[in-house]
């Protein structure tokens, strides 16, 4: 029985070293990930605003057509000879 104890102490040592190194590093790595979702990057801050500026130009593009096609019912309201 001391045989088998004795050699699984290494085991259960190299065991512990992990548990401890886990423990020490994860308030870095949950620090680490906060700083991660707080912050945006250049490549998600391009991304973002090339997304904004896709969205506007196809609401603009809704907003020009629908203008044609209220001038093309009434070119008299619209104030121009649209034809």
């Amino acid at each position: 029985m001391r045989i088998l104890i004795i050699a699984a102490l290494p085991l259960l040592g190299g065991c512990l070293a992990k548990t401890a190194i886990g423990v020490a590093t994860a308030p870095v790595k949950v620090a680490s990930k906060m700083v991660d979702w707080t912050t945006t990057s250049q490549d998600e801050a391009d991304r973002n605003y090339g997304r904004k500026l896709r969205k506007q130009e196809a609401r603009e593009g809704r907003e020009r057509r629908e203008a044609e096609r209220r001038c093309r019912r009434d070119p008299e309201a619209c104030g121009t000879d649209y034809r």
